[in-house]
């Protein structure tokens, strides 16, 4: 096990009715709230008009900002920032998905920086930022108790990423009752990406970690079998909860600490999504069984581990990698049943854009290679072929 320090100030509030509580825990920490959220649905839910009665009542003044779309845009974060230079905004409040509180994190950090908030997701360290709370709609990214954010450029055709402790959410409130209105192919992208924050934790060299590998396969199980639920029974609170609760548990890095980390999926899905705009879960469902083939051999016992102890394949006295194939394939045979995409070809990403994507990926388009991953150390040629594995 690796050194590590965490750091998890964020004040999650968790269960039915507590987004009514959202004024009263803010009031401390703001005098002037940016209210920043998507499109019609905090309405539809009646979040919105909720949010803005918690907030009436506490004594909290706030300007607002709609219009975060998925894989959420530079441009709305620069019209943020603006708004609160202007309407001398100290504290940012997400309403939604990951979308919303990435961009309400960039929106922080921005009003904190001399320069473009750009830099910030270009490798600048950030310094400061101002305080974010969250009311999540969407289990899925884990934003609402992480301290990364996830911006696209589209006038530089990039997805970027980066994180700080300065930007883990100063309050949290999910209420799961929110979830049940999620339609099905939002369900399944929500579940994808929950697994991979948990994947790119669990797959790694670094030995004698038993405690986070044991936490990590309990909440993988658990997460499978209440998505099972949930798709077949929206209504179902307990399993929301169970769901809901694994994905804050599989980014807030209580699964990553002491290990060494991949993310090769996650920096791979990023240049699909930079190209075709795709959801970033359905993205990640197709790159993972692929990313899974192609480097499995490089710590098999760790595969075996995976098919073993999450998959629930029966592991003794056969070869290892017998085992680690059923496995993936029972991976897939779950994203199947979650409706999720297995193949390239069915989100409108060909061959011929392989390689583009692949140097993009890796930073060799820019003629800084530096590879992806830390299980294995992908190069464009290695992105290229897994790619090519889920075509």
């Amino acid at each position: 096990m690796n050194n590590f320090q965490i750091c998890t100030p964020t004040n999650l509030v968790f269960g039915r009715e507590t987004q009514h509580r959202i004024g009263e825990l803010i009031k401390p920490l703001a005098n002037k709230v940016l209210l920043h959220y998507g499109g019609g649905t905090v309405k539809r839910l009646g979040l919105y008009d909720d949010t803005i009665k918690s907030l009436n009542a506490a004594g909290v003044p706030f300007v607002e900002l709609g219009g975060v779309v998925p894989n959420p845009r530079l441009d709305l974060v620069y019209e943020g920032i603006e708004l609160c230079k202007k309407e001398k905004v100290d504290f940012i409040l997400a309403i939604g998905g990951g979308s919303a509180i990435d961009s309400a994190k960039a929106i922080a950090a921005g009003m904190c920086y001399d320069g473009d908030v750009w830099d910030l997701y270009e490798g600048k360290r950030v310094e400061k930022a101002l305080p974010v709370a969250t009311i999540l709609t969407i289990p899925a990214a884990g934003s609402e108790m992480s301290g990364d954010t996830v911006i696209s450029n589209i006038a530089k055709g990039r997805k970027n990423g980066m994180g700080s402790d300065l930007l883990r959410p100063a309050v949290s409130i999910v209420n799961p009752e929110y979830f049940m209105q999620l339609p099905k192919n939002q369900i399944g992208y929500g579940t994808a990406d929950i697994l991979s924050h948990m994947f790119e934790r669990y797959f790694t060299n670094t030995t004698h970690c038993e405690i986070t590998d044991g936490m990590g396969e309990a909440v993988m199980r658990t997460v499978m079998k209440n998505a099972l639920k949930v798709v077949n029974n929206p209504g179902d609170y307990d399993a929301w909860a169970e769901v809901g609760l694994g994905g804050i548990i599989a980014h807030n890095n209580w699964l990553g600490i002491g290990r060494q980390q991949d993310w090769a999926c996650h920096m791979i899905e990023h240049e699909l999504s930079a190209y075709n705009d795709i959801a970033h879960g359905a993205g990640l469902a197709i790159l993972t069984p692929a990313w899974m083939k192609y480097v499995y051999k490089y710590n098999t016992c760790m595969f075996v581990q995976f098919a073993v102890n999450i998959m629930g394949i029966k592991g003794s006295y056969r070869q290892a990698e017998d085992i680690v194939n059923e496995g993936i394939i029972a991976l897939e045979d779950f994203f199947a049943k979650m409706g999720l995409p297995s193949r390239l070809s069915q989100v409108g990403i060909n061959e011929e854009a392989f390689e583009d994507i692949a140097k993009k990926a890796t930073g060799a388009y820019f003629g800084e290679e530096r590879g992806l991953g830390g299980l294995k150390r992908l190069m464009w040629q290695d992105v290229s072929e897994i790619l090519k594995l889920c075509k």
